[in-house]
This record gives C-alpha cells, structure tokens and sequence, in this order.
C-alpha cells in the first residue's frame, strides 16, 4: 500500500512540478500525460487538452503526485486543492473505497481506468478527497 499527496493546480501544473523538482530533484515517474493523452476518456475543451492529467514526482524519500484542475464537481479553490491518493491492491481496494465513500460522496466511481488499473474519487465524510487506484496492468 502507498499513500501520498495529490496536489491540483489551477492550469500551472508543469510549472509547478518542474520548480519543485529543481529544488527537491527527484524524477517524473512515467513522464508528464496531459488531457490529450488520455484520448476520448476525458470530455474536455480543446483549451483544456494539454493541461496535466497526471505527474509523479518521486525521490528516493517521498512522492508527489499533481494535475490541473479541470473544474466540475470540485471546483478549484486554493488551500483545499489536494487529495490523499491511495494505491492499494485490487483486492482490498473496492472495500476499501465503499468505506471511505461511506457518508461522504463519489465524484467518480470506482471502475476500469483507461490506464490498465481502477481508479475512482470521493470525499469523505470528513471532506478530505481521496483518490483510490489499483496498479497499473
């Protein structure tokens, strides 16, 4: 199981990222994906399509996690604009979800990801936002 912070951006993502690899280091796991990279899974604005969809900082201590906010059901609001990003074996990771999900509410349910693993999103009933994720396939 590995726990870390997901950070979201309000369309500067890459700049954002890159400064905090050029003062921690680290590497970008799996490189930088956009929205465009994703292909037809996101309904996005032209304007939208190279904004990032996902960057994985990681160092030999820690990771982060970021994208850019694309609005919707959680508006960007600075302050609030993390969520705690579980990835978990497949296994637990339903349970896992519906517990968390518990009195809270699913932005996006917990199912296949384009990228070869489950991913799904909520807030909990304590209104932290959490990512689940299985391992990529």
């Amino acid at each position: 199981m590995e726990l870390n912070p997901y950070l979201a951006f309000n369309a500067n993502c890459r700049e954002a990222m890159n400064f905090y690899k050029d003062i921690i280091g680290g590497v970008f796991e799996g490189g930088i994906k956009t929205f465009a990279d994703g292909g037809d899974h996101f309904q996005c604005k032209p304007s939208d399509k190279d904004k990032i969809m996902h960057v994985h900082l990681k160092t030999d201590t820690f990771s982060i996690m970021a994208s850019d906010n694309m609005g919707g059901e959680v508006p960007f609001i600075g302050g609030n604009n993390f969520s705690m990003s579980l990835t978990i074996d497949e296994d637990q990771a339903e349970n896992i979800f519906n517990d968390l999900a518990a009195n809270g509410n699913t932005i996006m349910p917990f199912s296949q990801a384009f990228w070869g693993g489950k991913f799904g999103m909520l807030i909990d009933q304590f209104g932290i936002q959490w990512m689940v994720n299985t391992p990529h396939k």
